[in-house]
């Protein structure tokens, strides 16, 4: 490999997420409206504080409040660092940088695939296949975590195996910020611990020397992990008293995933949990068991690569690397089914993932590698092209099927079509008098405040009556309901605009039904 191979692929890299941009006016799913909702903030001087929410599961007591108490804020400062460099705050500025990091992910997966095969080969094939990333393509240009999770993910990998003295605290470094996009990058500061105790076993040695070995690495990873997260967790205990926020913790005591949305929080308790009866918890996690797999199927390794991936990992099994994302990925993918399984089904467990879609990149071309080889060894495709041949239907068979979700999800369905109605949605709210400060309740509080600079709070999972209490609790005076509504408790509602004495009903926009609220909890 030589500079024009990596030029070569960050040239691609950045051309195939810049094209799907094209297509990409907004962020298109809470999340990456989350990101980059938090990036204006950051660009405007507001610091991390936002006036919308979008869950309660932290207790937030109005608005403004505080910033990235359930998303981390990585994401945010990425996007930020966009406009602040062109002193914009538009969508095009926000998502810039995620393009650029986007078209770096090809030139590491490379690498990594070139340190692990000695061949160029392998190495281009692994780098075009992360260009050409299936499911992933779609949401690589957008304000979220996909290409920084590959990047960091990558990096420590490549680093891994390094014997100098810095490499632990390094390793720390990638932790952390791994932890300050997601939450479940705890689980990178876990695997660095175990990286440092399988460097650090030798041969023979005895208890005493793996100590003196293990200890000061450890010391090293903790305190590079720190240098990162140390402020994040001291604004959290300013704010919460606690290093991590409240909100996490309640995740726990799910027991339908529209519970994510309940208002007040609170009412997410062990004892709930119990209440509702194991049935329902067991039933829930054999459901997350399910899709998780097919995640991991049809998502991770895009279906027609897993026979390869599989026969290339067993290749390179022996290696620290293999070892360390096979374990990182098994624990997640446990964490994800059976301890939070309706945040690794609604995307957690594809979102995490991404740190080690490099490697699996890289392990598909060595397991084809490995097969051409024993065709070879009993005569059968002697031709000197025949690897280029079968790298390249493996390429373009990827690049195909890129090329049909990229079509099915972006282009041909419109992308973020659920979130466009919201300026018309404002337009009418300002024909009946709405005030600038008025807030709004609605399905995706980030976009619409991306959409209309107004702030805007969840509709709750519940009925009539807790729509009335968090409009009451956050002096909200206006509802939207959408008639893509996953909530489904205010069906009556938004079938009967007029039946609810406590909601005087505005009129329609492109299917969705507007309300002033009117009458209070205490009213009633």
């Amino acid at each position: 490999m030589n500079w024009r191979h990596y030029a070569l692929l960050f040239v691609i890299g950045f051309a195939v997420p810049y094209l799907i941009a094209q297509y990409q006016t907004l962020p298109g799913y809470m999340d990456a409206d989350y990101y980059f909702a938090g990036g204006i903030q950051l660009a405007t001087g507001k610091g991390f504080t936002e006036p919308y929410i979008w869950n309660y599961l932290s207790d937030p007591q109005g608005l403004p409040t505080p910033s990235h108490v359930y998303w981390m804020p990585l994401a945010s400062i990425v996007s930020a660092i966009g406009m602040w460099l062109t002193s914009q705050t538009t969508y095009e500025a926000g998502r810039f940088p995620f393009i650029l990091l986007s078209a770096c992910v090809p030139v590491l997966t490379a690498t990594l695939a070139f340190e692990l095969s000695k061949k160029r080969i392998v190495a281009m094939a692994a780098g075009l296949l992360s260009i050409f990333s299936h499911y992933y393509a779609p949401s690589m240009p957008v304000p979220d975590n996909y290409a920084i999770y590959m990047l960091l993910g990558t990096v420590f990998l490549l680093l891994a195996l390094r014997t100098q003295k810095w490499i632990p605290f390094v390793l720390g470094v990638i932790a952390g910020l791994m932890t300050l996009a997601r939450s479940d990058g705890l689980l990178w500061f876990g695997l660095a611990g175990l990286a440092v105790m399988w460097k650090s076993t030798r041969e023979g040695q005895t208890l005493k020397e793996w100590f003196s070995l293990v200890i000061p690495s450890g010391i090293l990873v903790i305190f590079g992990y720190l240098v990162v997260m140390g402020p994040w967790h001291y604004r959290n205990w300013n704010l919460f008293g606690s290093f991590l926020t409240p909100g996490g913790a309640r995740l726990l005591w799910l027991q339908d995933y529209r519970e994510t949305f309940i208002f007040p929080a609170s009412e997410l308790t062990q004892d709930r949990f119990l209440q509702t009866g194991w049935d329902v918890a067991i039933r829930n996690r054999q459901d997350a068991l399910t899709s998780n797999l097919s995640t991991a199927i049809f998502a991770q390794a895009g279906l027609f690569l897993i026979p390869l991936i599989i026969l290339g990992l067993w290749q390179i099994r022996n290696g620290l690397r293999v070892k360390i994302s096979v374990v990182g990925w098994l624990i997640l993918f446990v964490v994800m089914s059976f301890i939070f399984p309706f945040a690794g089904v609604r995307g957690s467990f594809y979102h995490a993932g991404a740190a080690f879609q490099p490697l699996w990149w890289a392990a598909a071309p060595i397991g084809l590698e490995s097969l051409i080889v024993w065709a070879r060894e009993r005569g059968q495709f002697r031709d000197q092209y025949a690897p280029v041949v079968f790298h390249s239907v493996v390429i373009i068979l990827m690049m195909a099927f890129t090329v049909y979700l990229v079509n099915l999800r972006v282009v041909s369905t419109g992308w973020a079509e659920d979130d466009v109605i919201y300026a018309a949605v404002e337009k009418k709210f300002q024909e009946n008098g709405i005030s600038p400060i008025d807030v709004v309740i609605v399905r995706n509080p980030p976009g619409y405040y991306i959409r209309t600079g107004r702030s805007a709070v969840l509709l709750p999972y519940g009925n009539e009556s807790t729509v009335l209490l968090v409009a009451d609790q956050y002096s909200a005076k206006y509802l939207v309901l959408e008639k893509t509504n996953s909530l489904g408790e205010t069906q009556d509602l938004y079938e009967n605009p007029a039946g609810s004495p406590a909601f005087v009903y505005l009129g329609e926009v492109n299917g969705a039904r507007l309300f002033r609220v009117v009458l209070r909890p205490a009213d009633g």
